[in-house]
């Protein structure tokens, strides 16, 4: 599954390297291309996507699974879990309106994965969920446009 670019996608590796320096991090050139990947990625990836991404670089795996949860716990990665016990993780900008939940597509033939970033909850829609509790992922399941052909 691989994912498309991200059109909009801040991928300069100068800006890259500062939003990591700025996280509190050393900016290593394996941090840097993992978050430049993500920035890329239109949807959520996991370990071994980014691993197989980033496999010529020379960075092995290992690496790969210490700089995703670093920059998760940096503030420059969101994980994300989709039921399927394999987190996922995406790019958030510092700065931009991406701190807030957004849905995500899970393809139920395919096993793609889509962020619904477009999709905002309201005020009115979180009114509602202090009944429940704290919502902290949105999951729709379906059959992609690919799927449906």
């Amino acid at each position: 599954m691989d994912a498309e670019p991200k059109r909009d996608a801040a991928l300069s590796l100068e800006e890259v390297r500062d939003d990591i320096r700025r996280s509190g991090l050393r900016a290593t050139p394996a941090r840097v291309a993992t978050l430049r990947l993500l920035r890329q990625s239109s949807s959520p990836l996991t370990h071994a996507t980014v691993a197989e991404s980033l496999a010529d670089s020379g960075i092995d795996q290992a690496t790969v699974f210490r700089n995703l949860n670093d920059l998760a716990e940096s503030g420059l990665l969101r994980r994300t879990e989709l039921g399927d016990h394999v987190w996922r993780f995406e790019a958030i900008r510092p700065g931009a309106d991406d701190q807030s939940a957004h849905p995500h597509f899970l393809c139920v033939d395919c096993g793609a994965v889509r962020c619904l970033g477009d999709v905002r909850l309201t005020a009115g829609s979180l009114r509602n969920s202090s009944r429940v509790g704290e919502i902290t992922e949105i999951l729709l399941r379906g059959r992609c446009n690919d799927c449906l052909l």
